[in-house]
C-alpha cells in the first residue's frame, strides 16, 4: 500500500470550507482596510478563497498580537503550547479583537481628506489650463 500524502492543506476540508451564503464573496473592504497597530490583538480567521498569506490549519481560531508589518502583510505573534511563533499573514486572514468603529472612522476621514485634496488639485489644474489657452 502507498502512504497517503500529507500535504500542507491535509485534513482541512471542513476547516477551510465556506458556508453556503459566503461562497463567491470577496473579503469585505471594511475588514481589509483596517489599519492595525503594534500590540493590537487579532483573531486568526482564514478566508479559504485567498491562498496567499494563508496560515497553517493549526493556527485557525488562535489569538495573536501584531508585532510588525511586511508590505501589506502583518506579522502576528502566536503562542502555541510553550512556544511563540511569528506568522506573516495577509489582512484577509485576520480579524480584529478590538473595537473597530474608531479605526474605520479614521480610515474614512483619511479617504475624505484625500478626495478633497484631489478635487482642489483638479480645480487648480483646470485654472492653469484655462489661462494657458
Amino acid at each position: 500500500m502507498v502512504k497517503a500524502p500529507q500535504g500542507l492543506r491535509h485534513r482541512t476540508r471542513r476547516l477551510f470550507r465556506k458556508r453556503i451564503r459566503e461562497k463567491g464573496a470577496v473579503p469585505p473592504l471594511s475588514r481589509v482596510l483596517i489599519e492595525y497597530r503594534l500590540g493590537d490583538k487579532v483573531y486568526i480567521d482564514v478566508n479559504p478563497a485567498i491562498h496567499g498569506g494563508m496560515p497553517h490549519r493549526r493556527y485557525v481560531g488562535k489569538v495573536g498580537e501584531v508585532v510588525g508589518f511586511r508590505g501589506r502583510a502583518v506579522i502576528v505573534k502566536v503562542s502555541v503550547g510553550s512556544k511563540t511563533k511569528k506568522l506573516i499573514l495577509l489582512p484577509e486572514h485576520i480579524k480584529p479583537a478590538f473595537e473597530v468603529n474608531e479605526r474605520i472612522d479614521e480610515v474614512l476621514k483619511k479617504l475624505s481628506e484625500i478626495s478633497k485634496i484631489r478635487i482642489e488639485q483638479r480645480k487648480m489644474l483646470l485654472k492653469l489650463l484655462g489661462k494657458q489657452t
